[in-house]
This record gives C-alpha cells, structure tokens and sequence, in this order.
C-alpha cells in the first residue's frame, strides 16, 4: 500500500507543468503554442522572459529531487526499498511527460530527470548536468546536451555502483528521453535544429 501511494503522489506531483503555471503567472502565451510546443523550459526561454524560463528549470527539477528524496527517507533498507524509490523514480519522470493535468501531452522531462537524479545520487546529478553544460557552452543546443547527458547517465550510475534496480531505472529513464527528443534528433541531422536562447520572433 505505502508503494501504491508513494507511486500515485509521484505521478501527480510531475503531472504538474511549471512551464504552463510559470507562464500563466508571469502573463507570457501558453508555451505549447509557439516554438517547439513543448511545456519546458528551453522553450519558455524563447518567449524571452529569461525569470519565467529559469523559475520553469527549478520547479520541474525541484519536483524530481522531493519525490526521489522522499522516498529514500521512507524506505526500508534493502531490495523492497530500492525497488520502491525506483518505482517513484519512474513516476515522477513519467508524470511530467505525460501528465494527467495536461491530457498527457508533457514535456521532454530534461529538468525533472536532473532533479531524480540529484537526489538519487548528488555525483550521478553533478556528473549529467556536467555533460549538460559542456555540450550546450559549445554548440549552444539544449536537445544534443539532454541526448548526450541522458546517453551518460546510466553509464555514470553504473561506474558509480549505484544499486542494480536505480541502474536499470535510469537506463529506462533515458530511452525515453532519447525517444521524446526524436523530433530534435531529425532536426539535429537536417541542421534545422534551434539554438538555447533564440526567440520566437528570430
């Protein structure tokens, strides 16, 4: 039961969009209805309100970090209690992707993913956000950085023994991620692709 309902509260809790909430709040258009339509921040940073898009990474990481950081603080030791904060490892990602609050249709899920990662491991967080910033200071392109931090985190939490079930759960994670940025990947080969920062306007 205490799994059913840490799983059911993940979900909700990533369900919620900070992207549209941020952008209601700050009086900006609805951010799936202009440039790539997605409910991020990369995207909320091309209306040109630089608070809204910075206020959009925090929430939808921060949503990440409390159900991940929550469910290691309640759960057993052992294989039952990794399993447990895998589950919700999974929901709160999965809830931002396809959020029930907006008819399933979520964001890419690049925030909320670094969020579960930080509070499943600070080293593992550190090391994908790293590989986030590298790629993105030198091609100024938000969806290769996510490809390239999603393809290295599983590989770090593998290098750094994480237990096998967040291992798993993490490689599972950045499939979809992979799979939500199949769009970009396609625009990234036809260089067609838009660079962090250019507004809608450009």
């Amino acid at each position: 039961m205490l799994t059913l309902i840490f799983v059911v509260a993940a979900y909700l809790l990533g369900s919620i969009s900070f992207a549209v909430v941020t952008s209601r709040a700050f009086g900006i258009a609805d951010p799936r209805t202009y440039g790539s339509g997605n409910p991020g921040a990369t995207n909320v940073l091309r209306s040109g309100k630089k608070a809204a898009a910075a206020l959009t990474l925090l929430g939808d990481a921060a949503k990440g970090w409390v159900a991940v950081a929550l469910a290691m603080h309640y759960a057993t030791p052992g294989e039952q209690g990794n399993l447990l904060i895998a589950l919700v490892f999974m929901a709160v990602f999965l809830g931002h992707v396809f959020p029930v609050f907006l008819k399933f249709k979520g964001g890419k899920g690049v925030a909320t993913a670094l969020g579960v990662l930080l509070a499943l491991n600070v080293w593992l967080g550190l090391a994908a956000l790293l590989t986030w910033l590298i790629v993105a200071l030198v091609f100024r392109l938000s969806s290769l950085a996510a490809l390239m931090a999603a393809v290295g985190a599983p590989i770090y939490a593998y290098g750094l023994n994480l237990h096998r079930e967040w291992v798993i759960a993490c490689a599972i994670m950045s499939l979809l991620l992979i799979w939500r940025h199949k769009n970009n990947i396609r625009n990234l080969l036809s260089g067609n692709e838009s660079r962090i920062g250019k507004k809608v306007s450009e």
